[in-house]
């Protein structure tokens, strides 16, 4: 009897990993529908993207609790507007858009009501960003008036001075306003995010050494008042750090309906934690399996100089490139190689490297798999997609399945199609890989459910990471754990978008075996790469329509 319930469960597990999310099934069914086109979606679309763009204070984002509660009614009548859509006969790539819309005003319903990064996370005041995310918008909760300072070249042209000069009077007027927004008890958002905030007045005062900025007076005390103002903020960040007490996870119930409603995850908090202890037990396992393996074969050892570091990169990024063309993996673009030759690192010292340097001085190849992150970047500048909905990114880091687990899955997708036959000991590279992302997302896990304080969630990142070489350097554990307690599902959408890419596949060559059509790898990734940077059950829903 008990073999016969366990097939049963087996069964329906399988049946809901693999039965595509359909949001529309949690959406309110009572609003009265109307007929609809897909341009009343775009409009109402650039409605709402207008909206969610908060109004200005003092020259600043409004975040102020009594700004969000008179705009709330306005919000719910763009949501009604929405839910009251007739989709019926609508192309199945027109309605996964009206969800992307959904999923978008979900996430913003859920930030009002649950997660309010504007009262409980310092870190969402960051305004100084240095560098451009490797996925389509920042990681984590960001405000709306940032200083992109990538965005600038150096010196400065007369059009991009007085722009920086226009960026920059924000930062005092919103470190201002959010010392009266800061109302929330969550003890670990606050006191890792005075870290963020100090990294922003060091990098404001490194700003003032580059080309052409110490000649000109304006921008320098522009520069200088935003410094004074972030040290001020920081000092009154840190004098409320006795008061702070409070737990900083958003509970098991409402972790669950964020992946389900907004980042359109079709999982449960319990469900993940299942995933990411069996991706861990098998990372681990392939890792010895596979040293068992190669145990005749010589180690890989680090590079130990700034010589080898570079002709290793440059071979490394030779050899993807031409496996990805030559191997028929992904139609390779003009835009490939240059944009993965931007990001190949540099030599660092061992005793400075973090995990992923680590990995890069050994081999860069299962790191630059990964960074197919820039592949999708550079087609989101060079090729737009033709929905004007998923032609930019998505809002709340709703990408993250699709982004960051397709990263991820690449590195063994790549490795399985044939990658490292030339070194087989690389191979082991790519499971501790895989091994770090399921501890340490399986540590934000507990952290969210408020059963382990992030400081606890990062020993088992570090401990159940092989080798040691998460012990190396801490910064980088500080900045992940930090960033996966600050956006819920972050930290676990690798090892999940993964599965869920994975699943994707699974349907796609069943459907292509029932037409008695043969699987092509290369039809499967260009086709995920024409529908674009939207969660994985909207791909897989596209991938499997059959209008």
């Amino acid at each position: 009897m008990m073999k016969i319930i366990s097939k049963i469960s087996f069964l329906v597990i399988l049946v809901y990993a693999c039965t595509p999310y359909n949001p529309e099934s949690s959406a309110d069914n009572s609003t009265q529908k109307e007929p609809a086109t897909y341009d009343d979606l775009v409009e109402l679309f650039v409605e709402w993207r207008g909206f969610e763009n908060p109004p200005l204070y003092n020259g600043a984002p409004d975040y102020r609790s009594v700004t969000f509660d008179i705009r709330q009614a306005e919000f719910k009548e763009l949501q009604s507007k929405l839910l009251a859509m007739d989709t019926a006969g609508w192309s199945v790539p027109e309605k996964v858009d009206w969800k992307i819309v959904w999923a978008e005003m979900n996430g913003y319903d859920f930030n009002y009501r649950i997660l309010k990064p504007w009262e409980r996370d310092p870190a969402f005041y960051k305004s100084l960003w240095m560098y451009r995310s490797d996925v389509p918008a920042h990681e984590g909760p960001t405000h709306h008036g940032t200083t992109e300072i990538w965005q600038y070249e150096f010196p400065l042209d007369i059009a991009s001075r007085d722009q920086l000069l226009t960026d920059l009077k924000v930062i005092p007027a919103l470190n201002s306003q959010a010392k009266t927004n800061l109302t929330g008890n969550a003890r670990d958002l606050w006191v890792a995010g005075i870290r963020t905030i100090e990294f922003q007045s060091e990098n404001l005062k490194t700003i003032k050494e580059w080309p052409g900025i110490n000649e000109d007076e304006e921008l320098i005390a522009s520069i200088d008042e935003a410094i004074i103002s972030t040290d001020d903020f920081i000092t009154w960040l840190k004098d409320q750090v006795p008061n702070k007490t409070g737990s900083s996870g958003i509970g098991k119930e409402n972790y669950t309906w964020y992946l389900q409603n907004v980042h359109l995850v079709p999982l449960t908090w319990e469900d993940e934690v299942m995933i990411l202890k069996r991706e861990l037990a098998r990372a681990w396992s392939a890792l010895k399996l596979e040293e068992h393996r190669n145990r005749t074969l010589p180690q890989l050892e680090p590079v130990d100089s700034e010589e080898a570091y570079d002709a290793l990169a440059d071979r490394s990024a030779e050899s993807l490139i031409n496996f990805l063309n030559q191997d028929s993996i992904v139609t390779v673009k003009d835009y490939f190689d240059p944009a993965l030759r931007e990001h190949l690192g540099g030599f660092v010292p061992e005793e400075t490297r973090n995990f992923f340097w680590i990995t890069a001085h050994h081999d860069p190849r299962p790191l630059y798999s990964h960074f197919y992150h820039w592949f999708e970047l550079a087609r989101m500048d060079t090729e737009p997609n033709e929905s004007p909905i998923r032609r930019g990114p998505l809002l709340y880091n709703i990408f993250d399945s699709r982004n960051e687990g397709t990263a991820t899955a690449v590195e063994e997708m790549f490795m399985d199609a044939g990658l490292y036959d030339d070194d087989p000991r690389v191979r082991e590279i790519v499971y501790i890989m895989i091994a770090q992302r399921a501890a340490r997302g399986l540590g934000s896990l507990y952290a969210h459910a408020n059963e382990m304080t992030m400081e606890e969630a990062g020993k088992i990142h570090s401990e159940w990471t092989p080798r040691g070489w998460m012990k190396t350097e801490k910064e980088l554990l500080i900045f992940e754990q930090h960033l996966y307690l600050r956006q819920p599902g972050y930290g676990t959408s690798y090892i999940t978008g993964k599965y869920l890419l994975e699943d994707a596949m699974m349907g796609y060559a069943r459907k292509k075996e029932k037409q008695n059509k043969s699987f092509v790898l290369l039809e499967f990734f260009d086709e995920l790469n024409a529908i674009g940077n939207i969660p994985i059950s909207l791909t897989k829903e596209e991938m499997l329509k059959t209008n």
